[in-house]
């Protein structure tokens, strides 16, 4: 077995590529509308997505504009070179950081979190090219 997506639903379909891509750095891998269902679809990933990489599938389910995003869900997880270099870069580029780069309570890993337009937390760890 393989890794392969996680799905998220989004109000705004273009707001939210507009964010993993300029935000983020992800690259927009493709899209598809079913008209029939009423919905869209576009993935996004970085380093070309699968097999590389595991991929994100924004789903907006039209005339949809917001969602309840419950009690379970917890993160999405980002490996970043300098948590602190990614802040600030998110920061510059719009996107919103909820706790800034720092030491894991009773821990040493660096991390951070943001979140999307939706309202999704993205956490942030910071790891060296060779730490898996």
């Amino acid at each position: 077995m393989r890794f392969l997506h996680t799905m998220l639903r989004v109000g705004n379909l273009q707001r939210s590529i507009d964010f993993y891509t300029q935000v983020l750095g992800m690259s927009l891998i493709r899209t598809s509308e079913n008209p029939e269902y009423k919905y869209s679809l576009a993935f996004l990933g970085f380093e070309g997505g699968n097999p590389v990489q595991a991929e994100i599938e924004l789903t907006y389910n039209w005339g949809t504009e917001q969602y309840d995003l419950g009690t379970a869900y917890g993160h999405i997880a980002l490996g970043v070179p300098d948590a602190y270099a990614a802040c600030a870069k998110i920061k510059a580029a719009g996107g919103n950081v909820t706790r800034e780069a720092g030491p894991v309570k009773g821990g040493s890993t660096v991390i951070a979190f943001m979140t999307d337009p939706d309202g999704y937390k993205i956490e942030l760890i910071q790891r060296s090219e060779h730490t898996a």
